[in-house]
């Protein structure tokens, strides 16, 4: 497959900076990967924007900037940078996922200052306005129809958890609060959530077609953490344990060879 000199660049973007989706893309067909690297790419600079400056308003400033970017290619308008160019026609094919990408960037504004979450209703939101939103754009580039929204969602909102579970030691080194409750027993309960939500997805994946699946294989690793911070809460703190190379590389050929996800 040979590409575009803007959507080489999101490959290596996403290859450098979010390994773990750039292999699931990787065994993506290669028409598909067309579409997903400039949506991971784009994710990609709205989850630094808000580490991008000490100040919080500065970060704030990076990421409406990217708002703007976002608005103005729905209106068919030229963004700027290579992300921005490899976005565009994605965009135009799909322009439903504008709204998404926007509100991906305004979920990140928690991000860029130190308070708690609110609520654990504003945790959730969060989860599924960052990684529900990602992956149902995505699965909307690929095709999905509305129906599939709650199951991509679901099991979008419990990767979206496992991946912030195996962060949290980054993000308190950040000095960002990232756990609602702290507590090993609050814990344990959100990773036993995450693993119902994806029971609850794969229960419901009828409506996801075979075209849009690699959409959710960047959740191939979610239920290895989910289980791991079920076992022992209190290492989510310290950290999780990784999936080797090994694992990821089985299960993203299962998914690629199989319907399931």
């Amino acid at each position: 497959m040979t590409l575009s000199p803007d959507l080489a660049a999101c490959a290596a973007l996403v290859e450098a900076g979010d390994p773990g989706r750039f292999a699931a893309t990787m065994a993506a067909p290669p028409a598909a990967r067309g579409l997903l690297w400039p949506l991971y790419a784009l994710n990609l600079e709205l989850a630094r924007a808000p580490y991008a400056s000490a100040e919080p308003m500065i970060a704030e400033m990076r990421l409406q900037w990217w708002t703007d970017q976002i608005e103005s290619l729905g209106a068919g308008r030229a963004g700027e940078g290579k992300v921005a160019a490899a976005l565009a026609p994605v965009i135009a094919a799909a322009p439903g996922i504008v709204p998404l990408l926007a509100g991906m960037a305004e979920a990140r504004r928690w991000e860029a200052w130190r308070e708690p979450f609110a609520s654990r209703a504003a945790f959730d939101t969060y989860h599924d306005r960052t990684a529900g939103n990602l992956m149902w754009a995505a699965a909307l580039a690929l095709g999905a129809p509305p129906g599939a929204e709650a199951p991509v969602r679901d099991f979008a909102q419990a990767a979206g958890l496992a991946g912030w579970l195996a962060a949290v030691p980054a993000l308190l080194g950040h000095g960002r609060q990232p756990l609602p409750d702290p507590r090993p027993a609050a814990i344990a309960g959100l990773a036993g959530e995450g693993l119902a939500l994806i029971a609850r997805a794969r229960a419901g994946r009828g409506p996801v077609p075979p075209a849009a699946r690699p959409a959710l294989w960047t959740g191939w690793a979610a239920r290895f953490h989910l289980r791991a911070a079920l076992r022992a809460p209190e290492t989510v703190v310290t950290g999780l344990p990784a999936p080797s190379h090994l694992r990821r590389s089985l299960a993203l050929s299962l998914r690629s060879a199989t319907p399931w996800w």
